[in-house]
């Protein structure tokens, strides 16, 4: 045989191992791509609670689509439905921070087990009342209050329990993970909400809700105490010799001090009281603009959960390097599309709009929070993520009341053509100010 022919012989022979070491690269970077995407749920205990979470969130998500629906036939008022949720959101922007303070000063898990079991009872509250055809607005108010109160505590605590279940080397992929199941369940609970409004009438989603509570509620009693984290603490017992207020002041004091993390928490918050107010203005859309009625409306809230839960699934799998340019890039193309959304006259559009906006919003929200964890030293990262709950979620319940007002004035699409175009001008300041938050944020990643 020549040197020529045993070369040919001998070429199907290495190209069949050049593809199968080529095939066993792609599959170990497979292998390592979604042990990298789901590195937090090694944890026993972080996936009982995403488990857990994941169901209670789904009910959740339920009564949010059962609650504004109730609303919306008791009165069929923008105005009423901004109240109802404002009043909700009011004690998360008044209490959050004292929530956060509580959540230092006691073990989180029994905290949690607490804020469920209000929850529950809260759902169920409803459930008997809407039953029993003696539900009035005045009831739906005060129980979103009370609602609103656990969700104050609730809140921080949930954040602050993320590092003890995983530890601060998982803590990045946790919250994108948490983000995930957040917007898992607002796919799967809102389209649930709308078929059951539609079948069973709403009285059944919150039975389903106080329901769901059972779920978390069993996998944080079924957590291992012991492998639980301890919390990052001073090198110094200053901050135990602080009363609450030093602790608050504090804190308060950093964020102000710190240029990156007040440009965050003032362009986001106020892009979130501006355009984040959904519950208003979905029903509407569906009813008096796209004339969906209740199937559309719980499709286009789901449209919202399934853009969010994509670009959350992306962001735990690319592990994407936060920047101030990114979060007002993001901030930029969420305003944008909700832009696109608000002069949209064709259903199939306007749910895609939504969906990519879920997806910027998300974008936005976990590249700003990532952002703050980054900078903040290990003292003051309680206190810097309740204010970021303060203005993020707290900010809800004002843009609420706003979007109602301008609603009943203006109607649902020029009420958010207006709120969108003083998002514009938020983002824009934002841009112009963002020199000496990058620079800090360098300062930081290089310290």
């Amino acid at each position: 045989m020549s040197r020529y022919s045993a070369r040919l012989s001998l070429r199907p022979l290495v190209e069949r191992l050049a593809h199968g070491a080529r095939a066993g690269i792609a599959r170990r970077a497979v292998g390592n791509g979604l042990q990298r995407t789901a590195a937090a749920l090694r944890h026993r205990n972080y996936r009982l609670y995403w488990g857990g979470q994941l169901v209670s969130l789904m009910g959740a998500g339920m009564q949010a689509i059962g609650q504004a629906w109730l609303v919306l036939g008791l009165t069929h008022s923008a105005i009423q439905l901004g109240v109802v949720g404002a009043l909700q959101f009011l004690p998360v922007l008044l209490f959050t921070v004292l929530g956060g303070v509580v959540a230092d000063r006691w073990p989180k898990r029994g905290i949690l087990l607490l804020t469920q079991s209000a929850g529950m009872l809260q759902a169920l509250a409803l459930w008997m009342l809407v039953v029993s055809n003696s539900i009035q607005l005045w009831q739906i108010d005060l129980l979103a209050v009370l609602l609103g109160l656990t969700t104050s505590l609730d809140q921080p605590t949930r954040s602050a329990f993320l590092v003890e279940m995983v530890g601060r080397e998982d803590l990045p992929n946790a919250v994108a993970l948490n983000s995930s199941f957040v917007n898992l369940a607002r796919i799967l609970g809102p389209a649930l909400g709308g078929l059951l409004i539609s079948t069973c009438g709403v009285g059944v989603l919150f039975l389903l809700n106080g329901l769901s509570f059972l779920a978390a509620m069993a996998a944080l009693a079924l957590m291992r105490g012991v492998e639980l984290q301890g919390q990052a603490r001073r090198d110094d017992a200053a901050g135990d010799r602080q009363s609450p207020w030093q602790s608050l002041r504090e804190g308060l004091d950093y964020v102000r001090a710190t240029p990156a993390i007040s440009l965050l928490i003032v362009v986001v918050g106020l892009v979130l009281l501006f355009a984040a107010n959904y519950n208003v203005v979905l029903p509407l859309f569906a009813t008096d603009v796209l004339h969906t009625g209740a199937g559309g409306y719980g499709s286009m809230t789901a449209a919202l959960g399934l853009g969010s839960l994509c670009s959350a699934l992306w962001l735990a799998w690319s592990h994407t390097r936060p920047t101030i340019r990114a979060v007002l890039l993001s901030t930029l193309a969420y305003v944008a599309l909700e832009l696109a959304f608000a002069l949209s006259r064709l259903y199939p559009l306007s749910v895609a709009l939504l969906a990519t906006a879920g997806a910027a919003e998300t974008v936005m929200g976990a590249l700003a929070i990532t952002v703050l964890q980054t900078i903040t030293p290990d003292h003051l990262r309680g206190r810097v993520i309740s204010v970021y709950i303060l203005s993020f979620t707290g900010s809800i319940p004002l843009g609420y009341v706003l979007a109602g007002w301008l609603t009943g004035l203006m109607g649902v699409s020029r009420g958010l053509l207006l709120c969108l175009m003083l998002c514009l001008l938020v983002t824009g300041a934002g841009w112009r100010w963002r020199g000496s938050a990058e620079r800090a944020l360098r300062a930081a990643a290089a310290g």
